[in-house]
Parts: C-alpha cells; structure tokens; sequence
C-alpha cells in the first residue's frame, strides 16, 4: 500500500541533514553549563544553534529563549509578560489586565489567556471575518490604558490564513503595548523579519519545521523583561531554568539553517502541489467549500469542506488506503466538539464536521497528489451515498 503523509502542520518528518547534525553530536553529552572541556564543547554548539535560529526571523542571538515546544514558549509570553510579580520584574511597572487575542488561536494560546482571565485578568476576543482575518480597526478600538499584551498568530494552523501581523503590531507599538505573535506554523513557510513585523514576541517549534519533537524557542526583544515560568536556575537567561537539550537544540539550528537556505525553493514547489489537489477536488467532486484565505494563505495548508459527510469517516477512509489527513487541528483531535477557528468563521457545526485538513511538507510529490486524487472521489461518493443528509437519499 502506497503512504502518502499530508498531515505536515501537525508535525514533520526530521530533515536528512537534522539527522546526520543529530548523529554527529550523539556523542556531545556535556552539560552547557559545566565550565569544563566537556561542557564548554556543548555550550558552543548551543551558541552556535542560537545564532542559526535568530538568522532565521532576523533577530540577536540574545532575543533568543530556547524551551521544550510551541506550547511552553506562548505559555512563557503570554504568563511572563503580564506577570505582575515585582520581585520577578522590578525595573518596570505593568499594572494593567487587559489581554487582546482572537477567536482562533491555537490552544496553547488560548488556554492560558482564559487561566488569566480566571485571575481576574479582562480578556478582549476579537471576531474574525469569513476568511479567519482579524480587523486591525477592531484591533486597535479594543485597546485600553489597561491593555498589556496583544497575542495574535502569524497564519491559522487550521485553514491556513496568514493575519496582518505587521499592521497589527505596529498599531500594538504606537499604543505602547505588547504585541506577540505564535508563528509556529508560519516559520520555515514565511518569510519573517521580527524587525520589519514589529513584534515583540514571537514563539516558534521545531517539529513544525523538519527538527524533533521535544524543542522550540521564543523571541523576546532586547530591552523587554518578563516572569520565567520555568524557575530554576541561569540557563536561558534566566528565563527558563533547567539544563539545556543540547540536542534538540542542535537539531533545531540545522533546521532554521536548512530553511532559511532552502525556504523559497520549497514553498513555490509546495504551491504548486496545494493547486493542484485544490483545483483537481474541485474539478473531481461537487458541494466543496476551500476554507481560508484564497490567497493570505500559507502554502502548505488546504482546508475543505466535504458536504453532508463528516470528516472523521473520510480521515479514516483515507487512512486506510495509506494517505495520513487531519479532520482540523491535531491538539483537537479527540473531541467530538466542531473546531472553534471553523465555527468562528461562521460555519453552522454539520459544515465544521465535514471539514478535512491537507497539510504538505518538503517530501511530498507530485505523484502524492494524483494518488489522493485517485482515491478521494470515490470514498466522497461511498460515503455519501450512506448519508441520510445527502440530497440524493431524502425520499
């Protein structure tokens, strides 16, 4: 059976050259933090990861705060920045609690703003329009003298829409409140510049970008002093006590490196498959919608809407004739609740259900494609000749 992997914002395969950087530093087990021969050895290659990773988004190596995935480096902003703990920031007073995000953020995102909220913090959800794009005007008439952070992410892990982070964080600065971006599906696809976006937070993971599980980084502007939610010891500035994963880190430098190299290569090719598979379901199968953007959108990202079916049925369909899909976001997986970035762009909850995420990646082919093309129709028309919904069915 033929396996075709088009599940790619989910996670990503390790690139070749992340396993051969990998391979050759098995051996560097040093601690970064011991002052000895051993040590010194791995906190050069950390050093060295640092200085690949800020090249990347155009940051210092400084700006740089190396944790364990997406999840930890947007819980670091999101806590660390409205932490009004003195001790933990004595140089600077940040008495406001107000927060601004949006209606579809990642989990990761959400779910700690909503703990503030709990804690008394005021919390501003902005709506999003059909396409999953935030108004910067709403933006900015919801800012307060209370506000403290803006958290809006770069491009929608679900339908692929890409904000107007740059507009947006430029409204944040001239407000003189924060502004921090999740970008974790948009590094390695885009082509960020934290100077030019103006942000003062970014987080990104490195296996959204062809590194391992288990390692990402934050983006904190010089001059900036947040809480770290990790106490412990000096690793990391301070900012995230706990001894350093040198390999992870390793891993996730080559990858930046990799893809700063090799991103635009990747993304005209990548386009070109997402085309091809959007304009062949349309061609193939009738009562389609194509969420997001139609053209603020990343290239890896196709999400469609098969009508009168749900889209579990079609996961598993399609899984057993080898291709690997999502029904939406895979930290969602698992509930039978629609997904909230679908419902926020105004889809009644059949249509949200009947949602199939196509993500791809730098190993996917042309011949990938025509194998889902070959295949989809017909579970489409399998599954909706047993749908009581399907037009054809109602006696």
């Amino acid at each position: 059976m033929r396996k075709t992997y088009l599940d790619n914002n989910a996670t990503t395969p390790l690139h070749p050259e992340v396993k051969e950087a990998i391979a050759k530093s098995l051996d560097l087990f040093g601690n970064a933090s011991s002052a000895h021969f051993f040590g010194q050895e791995a906190r050069k290659a950390v050093d060295d990861a640092r200085k690949k990773v800020a090249a990347l988004i155009n940051a210092k190596p400084g700006e740089i705060i190396f944790t364990s995935c997406g999840s930890e480096s947007n819980n670091l902003v999101i806590k660390g920045a409205t932490c009004q703990d003195v001790y933990c920031k004595p140089e600077e007073s940040r008495p406001g609690k107000h927060i601004i995000t949006s209606q579809i953020e990642h989990p990761s995102v959400i779910n700690p703003i909503k703990s503030l909220e709990r804690q008394g913090f005021k919390v501003t959800w902005l709506p999003v329009d059909k396409y999953g794009l935030v108004d910067p005007a709403l933006m900015e008439k919801a800012i307060t003298k209370q506000t403290v952070l803006i958290s809006i992410m770069t491009a929608n892990n679900e339908i692929g829409t890409i904000e107007p982070i740059a507009e947006l964080a430029q409204i944040a600065r001239k407000h003189e409140v924060y502004f921090h971006t999740d970008a974790v599906q948009a590094v390695g696809k885009l082509d960020i510049d934290v100077k030019e976006m103006s942000v003062d937070f970014l987080s990104l993971s490195g296996h959204k970008l062809y590194a391992p599980k288990g390692v990402a980084a934050t983006y904190i502007r010089e001059g900036i002093s947040v809480c770290p939610l990790l106490q412990g010891g000096h690793q990391e500035r301070g900012l995230r006590g706990g001894t350093e994963n040198t390999l992870g880190i390793i891993a996730l430098g080559k990858a930046c490196e990799v893809a700063m190299r090799d991103r635009q290569e990747n993304v005209e090719r990548i386009w070109k498959l997402r085309e091809k598979l959007r304009i062949g379901i349309l061609e193939k199968i009738s009562e389609v919608i194509i969420n997001g953007h139609p053209e603020k959108v990343l290239p890896t990202t196709l999400s469609v809407i098969f009508r009168y079916i749900e889209g579990e049925s079609i996961l598993l369909r399609l899984s057993a004739e080898g291709i690997a899909v999502s029904t939406g976001s895979a930290c969602a997986s698992g509930t039978l609740e629609p997904s909230h970035v679908l419902l926020a762009i105004g889809l009644p909850h059949e249509l949200a259900h009947g949602t199939i995420r196509f993500s791809f990646g730098i190993e996917n082919t042309g011949e990938d494609i025509d194998y889902t093309l070959e295949v989809l129709p017909g579970i489409i028309r399998q599954l909706r000749e047993m749908s009581p919904l399907w037009p054809g069915n109602i006696k």
